[in-house]
């Protein structure tokens, strides 16, 4: 009976007897396949229900309920291993054997180092590592937290690398991405490329696909473990909610979380539906907060519903275990980054001086329209500064406005076609009713500006041109490649539009030819929906504003799609301003410019504008500075007393969030029970980070265990395999075996099918070799997809060879091996658990005379087990070793009991100080959370029952 029906939050009820007899972390036998136990519950009928996750081949890593009054459930008994001679090469099968039982065990709770983060195709930037840290640190019962850093730092890589621990730990089986709909792919493609963590992407057509493929009324989010879903998409709650209340997520990510903030919108539905069912919850955006402390109290409800008692009045220290924020100017990232992520340029103003045809239109619009006295021909205050918007971006633009209001005013049962603001309406048609591109000052001067970057017919020079406008955009898409001089398919070809009106595809079609080096794409025009999350730095270093948005978290958002990490050349920044001669004209100057030098200025001394007017959306700071404008105010002005009405309305609690200062510097978190005490940090956030995970290892690394696993597994791999190996580059191709194809179905279909993964597969452990591959698909026109993948401690082909070498011993059977110990030396792994079945404690134990000790990775090496060593085929007394098992299982048990108390202490501190945290909290938080439901998710975290003992393997000397 599988488990895919409901995993919904765990109240564990399990009792010490229950415990005893089936402790979480137990290996059961059901149905003939092995199951490792995660929890278990007494029911009034059916015996006891046990969680189950799959071990054995066939049933790996699935999951399932068993109830013992239904199926036969034999505990795996460890004083019944069967010992059995190795008589492999130098004792491969046995060191594969031990090194696959290493790999395979998750990382215990205790353990808050990270464990992966140098081995990855990625550039070692310990900034880059802090989320990572904070969510392993147990400075929060669960690893929740918000990601804040400013644009271009790296949040996806810093998701990844997350997300890798995660699964290190065993608690990212099951993954849920939600992300904006044009960064589907990109997200898809960073944590595949980048990290080996295979995401399936379920737009609505992926959906609809999966449901055609899987049995009728199947849950579409079952059929697999890690998926990407467009917010867009998932939002329907009505159409998804019941298949989503059905599952429970190991780590959900949502990107772009500010847009969850809206209390009863579909986004923030969905986020409260979600945040409830997944154990890690990672938030990302660079702009979290709105403005309203209530508001943001509630965004981090969903990482901790008792973080902030008072939703009015916190500050950053009540929620400093959640949140992470840097900035390009954060002396950490400042001190990583120096000589690797050039410096941007400054934010060139481009002066075009208006053509006779646009003067009219500023007279017209400085006479009737804006009147220095404020008495406006339209009865709509701000639709002026609308008109005016709209003529700053181009004359198609403002065409478009005109005729907008021209018809809602004639669906007004009162309209008179001879009312003042028809009749004004109405002259603004005629003027620029012939307008063309020879009366366009901005449109000249983009194409004099393109020709001096560089972009023309001969040229792979690119170039991101923004605009709000859908017709501005679309007209200069239409205009400007001819005026460059592209001619024939390469005019048709020279340039992508994008904005909100395409289909999610068709925005991630122009997202990847952009970035693509050989696509024939050498102008993306576009509007404001590429400027949140969206990389366009790959091929690009220019960006031109062809207008320029009134706020300035907008403006940055824009700089910020090609000044990000992984830019190797300096941004450049123009922007047209158009300028009048005209008495009251308001043009470019009066706004536009000032707005690009109060940017420029923030980001060069805070690493970010968005806290400038204290407004924190992009939306509100244009609405405030447009009705500023309409009393009178400057732009300074407006942003001054914008960001002294927010100081005012929220006890300066934003100026804390958005402080310099990281919020975390990694040296929070309780030690693990093998480390000493954290070092303090430095004065400026950026002290030690934590030691590295300590990761027990056999093997001096995945490439020799590949080796060796290989040899084992495949003796003649060349004929087996049809592998070819080139020993001088590290590059490894092979025909993958059904089994292993069968594992690939979690891998993109794009990229399965692009590659024909089926039939060959590029796989290498050389770093340099798969960076180049990137590269080299950055620059092909036919797949962004690499086709040469690194072999990562979580990549699939890794996988499945660790788990061809277990399962190359028989069940319970473990192998005996001659080395130099001067008595018969068993190796016992030791694992307690807590009542959701993860492991708290891991323990690597030798028992030698009756004396135990967790020292197995240093006894084996002064044993001489290695590579080296000679296998003698010595015939050993398996009868006598295997009497001295239930010997060596009591020493075993001994020494846990012993030091439990120690090692528990590294679990029980944080989880007392969240208690603290707790004090009086009464409220109802997050999906009706109590604070009694937080106390029994503190309860269940602590270690629970006896622990699991394994026999894995006997060393014995010969002369024995």
């Amino acid at each position: 009976m599988t488990v895919e029906q409901e995993r919904t939050d765990v109240r564990p009820t399990t009792s010490p007897a229950e415990a005893a007899q089936y402790p979480p972390g137990a290996q059961i036998v059901v149905r003939d396949e092995e199951w490792l136990v995660r929890n278990v519950t007494r029911t009034a009928h059916d015996g006891d229900r046990i969680e189950a996750v799959g071990v054995s081949e066939f049933v790996r890593d699935q999951e399932a309920v068993f109830f013992t009054a239904l199926d036969d459930v034999e505990l795996m008994d460890p004083r019944r291993t069967k010992l059995i001679a190795d008589g492999s090469a130098s004792f491969r099968r046995g060191r594969l054997f031990l090194e696959a039982v290493l790999r395979k065990t998750p990382l215990p709770q205790s353990e808050r180092g990270l464990a992966l983060a140098d081995s990855f195709l990625l550039d070692s930037l310990p900034y880059q590592h802090r989320p990572a840290q904070l969510a392993l640190s147990g400075a929060n019962l669960r690893p929740r937290l918000l990601i804040a850093d400013v644009v271009g730092l790296g949040k996806t890589l810093e998701i990844g690398l997350t997300l890798a621990e995660l699964i290190r730990r065993g608690r990212g089986e099951r993954i849920l991405v939600v992300t904006p709909q044009h960064v589907l792919e990109q997200f898809q493609h960073e944590l595949w490329t980048r990290f080996a963590i295979p995401l399936i992407r379920l737009d609505s057509t992926g959906i609809e696909k999966v449901q055609r493929e899987i049995p009728a009324g199947r849950n579409p989010f079952t059929y697999f473990k890690r998926v990407i879903v467009s917010i867009d998409t998932l939002k329907n709650t009505d159409q998804y909610k019941h298949h989503l209340e059905q599952i429970r997520w190991d780590a959900v990510v949502i990107d772009e979380s500010h847009n969850l903030i809206n209390r009863g919108s579909l986004r923030n539905q969905l986020a409260q539906l979600l945040a409830p069912r997944t154990d890690a919850l990672i938030l990302a955006s660079a702009t979290p907060h709105n403005g309203n402390a209530r508001s943001f109290a509630e965004l981090i409800a969903l990482l901790d519903p008792a973080a902030i008692h008072d939703p009015e009045h916190y500050d950053a220290d009540d929620i400093k275990h959640l949140f992470i924020r840097r900035t390009k100017v954060s002396p950490e990232v400042r001190e990583t980054m120096k000589g690797q992520w050039a410096d941007r340029g400054p934010s060139e103003s481009v002066h075009c001086a208006a053509t006779p045809a646009e003067e009219k239109v500023f007279e017209e619009l400085a006479r009737v329209w804006l009147p220095a006295d404020g008495t406006s021909v339209s009865e709509v205050p701000l639709f002026p500064y609308t008109l005016l918007k709209s003529f700053l971006s181009s004359h198609k633009a403002f065409r478009a406005t005109v005729n907008a209001r021209v018809k809602t005013l004639e669906k007004k049962d009162f309209a008179d076609p001879d009312a003042p603001e028809r009749v004004a309406l109405e002259r603004l048609r005629e003027l620029t009713a012939g307008m063309t591109e020879a009366d366009s000052a901005k449109f000249a001067a983009l194409v004099q500006q393109l020709k001096t970057i560089g972009v023309g017919p001969k040229s792979d020079t690119r170039v991101v041109v923004f605009s709000e406008r859908v017709q501005t955009l679309e007209w200069l898409r239409e205009a400007v490649p001819a005026a460059l001089g592209f001619k024939g398919k390469a005019l048709d070809e020279a340039a992508r539009v994008m904005h909100g009106g395409l289909s999610d595809e068709q925005q991630m079609q122009c997202v990847e030819d952009f970035g693509l080096g050989d696509t024939p794409v050498r102008i993306l025009f576009t509007g404001d929906v590429a400027s949140e999350g969206v990389n366009l730095h790959r091929q690009c270093h220019q960006l031109i504003h062809y207008d320029v948005p009134w706020s300035l978290i907008r403006i940055e958002q824009r700089n910020g799609r090609i000044d990000r990490y992984g830019q190797a050349h300096r941004p450049q920044f123009r922007a047209l301003i158009l300028t009048s001669e005209v008495d009251g004209a308001k043009d470019d100057r009066t706004v536009a410019e000032r707005l690009l030098e109060r940017e420029d200025e923030a980001h060069r001394s805070l690493g970010t504008a968005e806290a400038v007017s204290g407004l924190y959306r992009a939306e509100a700071e244009e609405k405030s500075l447009v009705q500023d404008l309409l009393r009178g105010r400057t732009v300074d002005e407006s942003l001054q007393r914008s960001a002294e009405d927010a100081a005012a309305a929220t006890d300066d609690f934003l100026a804390d969030f958005f402080a310099e200062v990281d919020a975390f510097d990694g040296t929070e978190a309780a030690p693990a029970a093998s480390e000493g005490p954290a070092a303090p940090a430095d004065d400026d956030g950026t002290g030690p980070a934590p030691a590295p995970a300590v990761v027990p290892r056999l093997f001096a690394g995945t490439r020799e265990f590949v080796d060796e696993a290989l040899r084992e597994v495949f003796p003649d791999a060349q004929r087996q395999l049809e592998m070819d190996r080139d020993d001088e580059t590290g590059l490894m191709s092979f025909r993958p075996p059904a089994d292993l194809v069968h594992r690939m179905k979690a891998l993109p279909p794009d990229y399965r099918r692009e590659q024909r993964l089926h039939e060959r597969m590029l796989v290498t452990l050389n770093r340099k070799l798969a960076s180049l591959s990137l590269v080299r698909a950055r620059e092909s026109s036919t797949s962004s997809w690499p086709d040469i993948s690194l072999l990562t401690d979580l990549h699939p082909v890794v996988e499945w060879l660790t788990d061809k070498v277990l399962v190359n011993l028989g069940r319970q059977e473990a192998p005996v091996i001659t080395a130099d110990v001067p008595a018969p030396t068993y190796l016992v792994q030791g694992i307690y658990s807590n009542a959701l079945g993860r492991p708290t404690v891991v323990k690597w134990m030798t028992v030698r005379d009756g004396v135990a000790s967790d020292d197995m990775v240093d006894a084996l090496r002064r044993a001489g087990v290695g590579p080296t060593m000679a296998n003698p085929l010595h015939s050993h007394d398996l009868d006598a070793l295997a009497a001295g098992i239930p010997d060596a299982l009591r020493a075993a048990e001994m020494f846990l009991d012993q030091h439990s108390d120690d090692w528990d202490r590294a679990l029980e501190q944080p989880i007392e100080q969240y208690r603290q945290r707790l004090g009086d909290w009464e409220q109802i938080g997050l999906g009706g959370t109590t604070k009694t439901d937080l106390t029994r998710l503190a309860d269940s975290l602590l270690t629970t029952g006896r622990p699991m003992l394994r026999i894995l393997a006997v060393l014995d000397a010969a002369s024995h």
